[in-house]
């Protein structure tokens, strides 16, 4: 049970949009099963979410993305849990996590701008109780994100024309 519950996972991490019954053939089990492994992984909160991967970069949408390194004074009997909450709470915020290194906190965030992503740091983060200091890291292009390569580049295809 143990590897079917593995194979499923390592499968829909990398394509969450798999039909039950592909993967059920790849596994080779029945769909019935399948469904009612995912439902189990679903209940006990080891599948957090599905999620679409899009390269904002060829839309007309303006979006900025960052990563902010956060130094913090952790909190007596909580640690860094009590702000990590605080900050994954902004929308703003699609990820936190605890590191290790010169900085406490990774915080991942998108804007529509870049003075919209500093507004945050400056008028929200920083202004945390237990923020000692940040660094913020523009992201200015992504060659690969979540396993998924978005720098595709494209092969010139012409013939060579000889003098």
């Amino acid at each position: 049970m143990e590897n079917i519950r593995e194979a499923i996972l390592t499968t829909i991490e990398k394509n969450s949009r798999i039909d039950i019954g592909e993967l059920a053939i790849r596994l080779g089990t029945e769909e019935v099963e399948v469904a009612n492994t995912l439902e189990e992984l679903e209940k006990e909160g080891i599948i957090c979410g599905y999620h679409t991967m899009i390269d904002w970069d060829k839309t007309s949408i303006e979006k900025v993305s960052a990563l902010i390194e956060v130094r913090v004074t952790p909190q007596r009997e909580e640690g860094f849990d009590r702000i990590a909450e605080r900050i994954y709470n902004y929308p703003e915020v699609t990820s936190v996590y605890l590191i290790s290194g010169g900085y406490d906190l990774l915080i991942s965030l998108e804007g529509k701008s870049l003075k919209e992503v500093s507004q945050f740091v400056s008028e929200k983060l920083s202004t945390l109780d237990t923020v000692i200091s940040t660094a913020t890291h523009f992201i200015l292009k992504r060659y690969k994100d979540h396993g998924t390569i978005m720098d595709t580049r494209t092969q010139d295809v012409r013939e060579k024309v000889s003098p």
